[in-house]
């Protein structure tokens, strides 16, 4: 049985060997949370394509790699902020900018998941997941 005790990190980090290694498609268990975040992802332009594939009780979340045209991945960079042993909260107007604007962060809040622009907007805090650029 294989436990993930942040499975967070573990899709992130699908994502970035997937796109270092250049494959096309990138998959691993699914989930709402890692379904959200490959939605803005893909809102975003840093992945062409999600989609849900397999068996009904173990749901695979099939991710597409997007490249620019030199076939460099569109992700240049993506951490984790937020992890289980520490968490990281803001309020709206605390809401850092990645890379001075060029990149996103990824924040779970009471709207659910959105970009750091769509939570200062909404004035909503919540939990940074990720930054992406």
């Amino acid at each position: 049985m294989d436990v993930l005790t942040d499975p967070i990190a573990d899709m992130i980090t699908r994502i970035r060997n997937g796109g270092q290694a250049r494959l096309k498609r990138v998959g691993m268990p699914e989930s709402r949370l890692k379904r959200e975040v490959a939605r803005v992802l893909q809102e975003q332009g840093y992945i062409s394509s999600y989609s849900s594939d397999g068996d009904p009780k173990k749901p695979v979340l099939t991710v597409e790699v997007r490249y620019n045209d030199g076939s460099e991945p569109m992700i240049q960079g993506i951490q984790r902020v937020s992890r289980p042993s520490r968490r990281v909260y803001v309020g709206w107007q605390e809401i850092p900018k990645v890379r001075n604007g060029l990149g996103i962060a990824i924040l779970s809040t009471p709207r659910g998941i959105l970009t750091d622009q769509q939570a200062r907007e909404a004035h909503v805090g919540g939990e940074i997941l990720a930054e992406v650029w």
